[in-house]
């Protein structure tokens, strides 16, 4: 087989594997409410560790038969894996306007980074790595603060999101300087830092926003990071000079769009369910309740007591026999003084 032929085999199940890690995570992180420790409990969080690890061991595998240009962007398609996944393991199905946006995130990350490491790149020198990794950690902790400060909100899922696609792309970058000089030690340890942050990071931002817009931010940060340190460090510039730029500009806003259609729709509320025993509206012309033990302004049924009495006749009598004599005694009307005077004649 050859080289090409496998490093796109390698990174097509690597892209499967990080999908179902993701799913695993997000699943995880909508039935966990406990603080950032509590998934360390879960087996389904372990189990995504376990295919976190598989992913980025068959990534390294996959960096080492072919270049970052032709890698990356294989990695786009974790998006496209997770939604038949997560809608065959668990569930949940995604709608038509969810699969178009996530076909075009994918399409368009699939653009621009074909367009890019046209040129015979070069490795990164002692000074760019230190400058980079530098450049890594503090970007990466300043966006930590900033998610901080906005509490549990799809913006600060979606800032998570960018900062564990950073991560995971800068760690893509010094993966392949040890594929090119397995004794760098600050390439190793930026690689043992950035590998678990990422994955914490990821599992954070799941938590509140559902799967489909952290998975898509992260998927398109990923690769356009490493994307632009090829570039700038590397040595590596776009295909076909200025038309190769217009063309990734235009796919770059392909895929925002994409991001924006998957973020409109988890951060839109879904609507609320009819209550069950709800209380009916008040009617018109029914008496509020006042008495001890009830709500004043809403009607009540009567009580026991007054639904044995019988109701009120249009006349005015009431049901029951003797209480109706009762009254017709009352309202017998008096003889007439005069009718009276004669009879006495």
């Amino acid at each position: 087989m050859s080289p090409f032929l496998l490093a796109l085999l390698l990174s097509l199940i690597s892209a499967a594997a990080y999908a179902g890690a993701a799913v695993l995570q997000e699943r995880v992180a909508s039935n966990t409410r406990a603080p950032a420790v509590a998934p360390l409990r879960s087996s389904g969080w372990w189990a995504a560790v376990g295919l976190n690890g598989s992913g980025a061991v068959l990534h390294v595998a996959a960096l080492a038969y072919g270049s970052l240009s032709l890698v990356q962007p294989l990695g786009a398609l974790t998006i496209v894996f997770a939604l038949p996944i997560a809608a065959i393991c668990v569930g949940r199905r995604a709608g038509r306007a969810a699969w178009t946006a996530a076909l075009m995130c994918a399409a368009g990350l699939a653009v621009i980074l074909s367009l890019t490491g046209s040129g015979p790149a070069h490795p990164m020198t002692g000074d760019s790595k230190v400058f980079v990794a530098a450049a890594t950690l503090a970007g990466v902790g300043v966006l930590i603060l900033v998610a901080r400060r906005m509490g549990l909100s799809a913006a600060r899922s979606l800032t998570l999101a960018v900062a564990s696609g950073a991560v995971f792309g800068m760690a893509s970058v010094f993966t392949k300087a040890v594929t090119e000089d397995a004794s760098d030690p600050l390439s190793l340890a930026m690689i043992a830092v950035l590998a678990p942050a990422g994955v914490f990071l990821s599992q954070a931002a799941y938590r509140g926003a559902g799967l489909a817009a952290p998975l898509a931010t992260l998927t398109v940060v990923n690769p356009v990071v490493a994307a632009a340190v090829g570039i700038v460090a590397m040595g590596e510039s776009f295909r076909y000079g200025a038309a190769g730029a217009l063309g990734a500009v235009l796919a770059a806003l392909i895929t925002a769009a994409g991001v924006f259609v998957l973020t409109a729709q988890t951060a839109s509320p879904a609507p609320a369910p009819a209550a069950t025993g709800a209380v009916p509206a008040q009617r018109q012309g029914a008496r509020p309740c006042s008495g001890p033990g009830r709500v004043p302004g809403l009607p009540h049924a009567r009580s026991r007591r007054d639904q044995r009495r019988p109701p009120r006749t249009a006349h005015g009598l009431l049901g029951t026999g003797r209480q109706r004599r009762r009254i017709a005694v009352r309202k017998r009307p008096a003889p007439e003084p005069a009718a009276a005077a004669g009879r006495g004649t």
